[in-house]
């Protein structure tokens, strides 16, 4: 058994102490409280919960070299993009890529492609082709239902998709940018269950309201992380952080890490902190990512205070892939 000593931040009970963290392979078989233990921080390890990897312009293995290195074991990934150019064979490309890399990269069937009838794309995903998709056991949700007038209209394709994905007990990512009232009910109603385009609190709390589950977007364009931050402590179970799109150099200066780090900076409780970066993605989508308790994967990381939050080293099932700000990979 490998052992790790420090100050042990647990996500679930809410509680800090010194102990150690057993492992064997690549799970947690044992956390022991012990008094005696030293060394920093360890925490779990942070999830983007929707990207598209293809505006990094990087290839997932790329990708996750860089933003390994800041703390993200794993991210929900839309390949709506390379698939508006090449069909399922994108999302194929994409998936085969994300093979060869331990970050934990859990792809969703893009939803809108083309996004709406009055744009043209190279590829095309219909209901059958979309439930084929979801049939995978590689792909882990039916990704963000932006053609929400279609939605809301009921345009017949657009509904068999959201019907396809509910027969399978998939989560439906939305994608909603100032929806509210009846319309915004109607599209709920169809079992979306995520938005990242809200965009001021009083849509927040609407959406909150009506079950959604938020998430916090700081990309390279779209930056609400500001204005909603407040959400994450009066609401710390109803929102999750996100990037939707992160270009290259800004990837580089920071990913997941960055946006803890800025909301630690405001005063916000670890815990709550934790609560939308790691395990609200974890628990809603239901994926196998470790909130380091016995039992889960060995996924977590090591960072020097709870202040700088300088990631010190990653560990994804039990094997080390980054250090002090490079990747192994």
């Amino acid at each position: 058994m490998d052992y790790f000593s420090g100050t042990i931040v647990d996500p679930l009970s809410r509680t800090m102490f010194k102990g150690r963290l057993g492992l064997v392979g690549c799970a947690i078989t044992k956390v022991e409280r012990d008094e005696s233990a030293n060394g920093p921080f360890i925490l779990p390890g942070l999830i983007d919960s929707h990207v598209h990897i293809e505006s990094s312009m990087l290839v997932p293995s790329q990708f996750a070299m860089a933003s390994l290195a800041k703390g993200t074991v794993a991210v929900l990934a839309d390949p709506h993009e390379i698939a508006n150019v090449m069909g399922v064979e994108g999302v194929e490309y994409m998936l085969d890529q994300a093979r060869q890399v331990p970050q934990k990269i859990f792809f969703g069937a893009p939803s809108c492609v083309p996004a709406s009838e009055f744009e043209t794309a190279g590829g095309r995903l219909d209901p059958k082709t979309v439930g084929h998709l979801l049939d995978r056991d590689d792909i882990w949700f039916l990704a963000e239902m932006m053609n929400f007038p279609g939605v809301v209209s009921g345009d017949e394709e657009v509904l068999e998709k959201l019907r396809l994905a509910g027969e399978r007990g998939i989560a439906v990512d939305g994608h909603a940018p100032g929806l509210g009232g009846r319309r915004l009910r109607r599209y709920v109603s169809q079992g979306i269950s995520t938005d990242h385009e809200t965009t001021s609190l009083r849509e927040a709390l609407e959406k909150i309201h009506l079950g959604m589950m938020i998430q916090l977007r700081e990309g390279s364009s779209a930056r609400n992380l500001s204005v909603l931050s407040s959400l994450v402590s009066t609401h710390p179970g109803s929102v999750m952080l996100c990037t939707d799109d992160i270009h290259p150099g800004d990837l580089l200066s920071g990913h997941m890490d960055r946006r803890v780090r800025y909301l630690l900076g405001q005063g916000i409780d670890i815990f709550d902190v934790l609560q939308a970066s790691s395990v609200n993605p974890v628990l809603h989508y239901g994926l196998p990512v470790g909130l380091l308790q016995p039992g889960d994967p060995a996924d977590f990381i090591v960072v020097d205070d709870l202040e700088g939050f300088n990631v010190l080293a990653v560990y994804v099932d039990g094997e080390q892939v980054a250090a002090m700000g490079e990747s192994y990979i």
